[in-house]
């Protein structure tokens, strides 16, 4: 079975974005060794499963190729194969992403038993909130940015118990530092 990872940024509190969606608090420019990081977290990856709302902004963005990412980057968002979860959308308005509906848990299940490598999950508060809620994720990878908001929208939703287990931890030469959480199943 395939494994489903969850990479997100957050905020030391908690937060993987403010109250109203301010992202202006992440540590900008990455250093070698975060990226590094990242390309082998997401080199056993051949999909990306993604909420509407967080796909009608993050599509677009990568395909525009974002100004301070390389090119590598750019072509492995653009290239990898993507799945939106909606029951708003019946038909994907982009290249290269299919549209799943239904119930989460039942849609998350039938991927991961399709054959292929891992996938995984960018933010998007509610998607990410659900995917935790529902116990769907095997590894939570949280890049905690050295910076405390105070308020805005959690990463762990609320009353949402999980327990989990630290797989590892790094931190990196830009102040971030990097979180391996695997659930521990009983």
């Amino acid at each position: 079975m395939r494994k489903f990872k969850l990479q997100v940024q957050t905020t030391v509190d908690g937060y993987m974005a403010g109250p109203n969606g301010e992202m202006d608090w992440m540590t900008f420019p990455w250093t070698d060794d975060i990226s590094a990081h990242i390309g082998a977290l997401t080199a056993p990856v051949d999909c990306i499963v993604l909420g509407r709302r967080l796909a009608e902004g993050f599509i677009p963005a990568w395909a525009s190729g974002p100004e301070g990412e390389t090119q590598e980057s750019i072509d492995w968002m653009n290239n990898t194969p993507k799945v939106v979860v909606s029951n708003t959308l019946t038909e994907s308005p982009w290249e290269n992403a299919v549209v799943a509906n239904g119930d989460l848990a039942e849609t998350v299940n039938r991927l991961k038993a399709e054959p292929g490598g891992d996938m995984i999950a960018y933010g998007g508060g509610t998607f990410v909130s659900n995917l935790i809620a529902e116990g769907l994720l095997d590894e939570l990878h949280l890049f905690v940015n050295p910076t405390a908001i105070g308020a805005g929208m959690p990463v762990f939703p609320k009353g949402a118990y999980q327990r989990l287990q630290l797989v590892g931890a790094r931190g990196f030469d830009c102040g971030i530092t990097g979180l391996h959480f695997e659930p521990k199943r009983s």
